[in-house]
């Protein structure tokens, strides 16, 4: 049953054989594993909602810094996935529900930013479009500026989308974009979040 769920599990383009561990998160009461570079803040894999296919998956594609593992092995980081994270302190950081995430604004900061980025090997796509690119310019942006995203966030949230046009645009077109590139599954997080950012006002 194993060999069978791992078949059915690729991996990301690209993202193979990284140092990596494992960790978590819940979307409506649902728990799902995922492999995690921490070296180099990368998603190493699909998002996993079995246990025993996420650790055949660590044990074909991911090894640690001593090497690869068997799925024993990676079954026991499966297992301390659900009770800590490397990435949060709390459990509540890491838990998510679809009416949520449509329902408000991600958190400036927050970890599902992190685990957007992360996802998305922390790029952007400004070039796709020229009003988004103008908006981040007037806004007085560095081309490889990483505190965008937080401080639209923060100005729309505090003041309004009619207050802060531009950083609007900035951040409604950053994170819609972001989630169209998402690799494998991990749209199952963040379709709702690029929903929720469509109909704000």
């Amino acid at each position: 049953m194993e060999a069978e769920l791992a078949k059915h599990v690729d991996p990301l383009p690209g993202r193979v054989g990284h140092v990596a561990g494992i960790d978590s998160l819940t979307l409506d009461g649902h728990r799902y594993y995922f492999g995690f570079d921490y070296g180099s803040d990368m998603v190493v894999s699909p998002l996993i909602d079995d246990p025993d296919a996420m650790a055949a998956f660590a044990s074909e594609h991911l090894r640690q810094t001593t090497g690869r593992h068997d799925r024993a092995y990676w079954a026991d980081l499966v297992g301390s996935a659900v009770e800590s994270s490397a990435l949060v302190s709390e459990e509540a950081q890491r838990e998510w529900t679809t009416e949520g995430l449509r329902v408000d604004l991600p958190a400036p900061g927050g970890h599902l930013l992190y685990l957007l980025g992360a996802a998305t090997e922390w790029d952007d796509w400004f070039a796709e479009s020229p009003p988004a690119q103008q908006a981040y310019r007037r806004l007085g942006f560095e081309e490889e500026d990483s505190d965008f995203v937080d401080h639209c966030l923060e100005a729309v949230r505090d003041h309004g989308v009619a207050a802060r046009p531009d950083e609007w645009t900035v951040i409604r077109f950053h994170l819609t974009a972001a989630v169209q590139h998402l690799p494998g599954n991990w749209r199952l997080l963040f379709d709702p979040l690029a929903e929720g950012v469509a109909s704000y006002e």
